[in-house]
C-alpha cells in the first residue's frame, strides 16, 4: 500500500496507515542453519513419540543429539512446527470465541465403513533448506488418504482445498473429525459444511469436556504421518517445494 514514488513522504503515508516507519523498513530474518537442525530433530523425535511435550523434547534433545535449548525456545520451535505433546488433559486448546464449538461425537463409535468418519490434520514436513506443512484427510475405515495440499504457511486455505477435493472426488461423510486448531475452526473451514448431513465432530472439545479424552482418537492420521516421514520425507530430503509436492504425490 505504501509507495516510494507518491505525493506523500514515506512518513506520511505510514502516520496515515496508522503504523511506524520501523514497522515499513523491517525485513523478516530467516530461520539460522541451526534453527533449521533443531527443527529437524524435534521433528525426528516427535515424529518417534508424539507423546512428548517441551519438557521432555528438551530432556531428549540434550540426550540424543547433545543439544541444550531452553523450555522457552522449545515452544518456539514447536509452533513454528505446529505440534504438540499428545494426551488427554484440560484446556488441551484455547480456541477464538467467536468460532462455533462442536461436541465429541466418535465416544463409543463403532467404525463400519467407508464415508462414516472423516478425519484431517497438519503435519510438519522438512526440506534440505527450509520446510513446508502437509495437510491430509484420510477415511477412518479404509485408512485412504482421500486428499492432501502442501504449503509454506499454517493457513487455512490449504486446509480448505483439501476437503474441497475430497467432497468433489467421494461425496460427504457422516461425520468430519477434527483438532481444535484456528485452521479447523474458522468459520471458511466450517462454511464447508454448512446445510449438508455432515456432522462436526471436535477432538478437543471431548477432552476439555471431562479430561478422559482417548489420546489415541486421532491414530490413524499420527501414523500416516510416521509413515510419510520415514518411508519417504527422510529417505529422499527433498531440496524444495516442487521436487516435495511432486515426491509426495507419488507416494500418496
Amino acid at each position: 500500500m505504501i509507495k516510494k514514488e507518491a505525493d506523500f513522504s514515506i512518513s506520511r503515508q505510514c502516520d496515515l496507515l496508522s503504523i511506524s516507519r520501523s514497522f515499513y523498513y523491517y525485513v523478516p530474518v530467516g530461520l539460522s542453519d541451526t534453527d533449521l537442525a533443531i527443527l529437524e530433530k524435534i521433528d525426528i523425535l516427535y515424529t518417534d513419540d508424539p507423546t512428548r511435550g517441551q519438557r521432555r523434547l528438551r530432556h531428549a534433545l540434550k540426550k540424543e543429539y547433545k543439544i541444550s535449548v531452553g523450555r522457552e525456545a522449545i515452544r518456539g520451535y514447536m509452533q513454528i512446527l505446529g505440534i504438540a505433546a499428545i494426551y488427554p488433559k484440560k484446556n488441551l486448546s484455547r480456541s477464538d470465541k467467536a468460532h462455533k464449538k462442536y461436541p465429541y461425537l466418535l465416544r463409543g463409535l463403532r467404525i463400519t465403513r467407508v464415508n462414516q468418519v472423516w478425519s484431517t490434520d497438519i503435519t510438519y514436513i522438512r526440506l534440505k533448506r527450509g520446510f513446508v506443512y502437509l495437510t491430509a484427510v484420510i477415511d477412518w475405515y479404509s485408512r485412504f488418504v482421500l486428499s492432501w495440499r502442501i504449503s509454506t504457511t499454517l493457513d487455512r486455505h490449504f486446509c480448505i482445498e483439501a476437503v474441497n477435493e475430497a467432497i468433489e472426488k467421494y461425496g460427504y461423510p457422516e461425520i468430519f473429525n477434527t483438532d481444535q486448531g484456528s485452521q479447523h475452526t474458522s468459520d471458511d473451514f466450517t462454511g464447508i459444511f454448512e446445510n449438508i448431513p455432515t456432522k462436526l465432530s471436535n477432538l478437543s472439545a471431548h477432552w476439555r469436556m471431562d479430561g478422559k479424552g482417548r489420546a489415541l482418537d486421532n491414530v490413524f492420521v499420527e501414523r500416516l504421518w510416521r509413515t510419510v516421514k520415514y518411508e519417504d520425507v527422510y529417505i529422499k530430503e527433498y531440496s524444495s517445494v516442487a521436487e516435495c509436492r511432486e515426491g509426495l504425490g507419488h507416494f500418496l
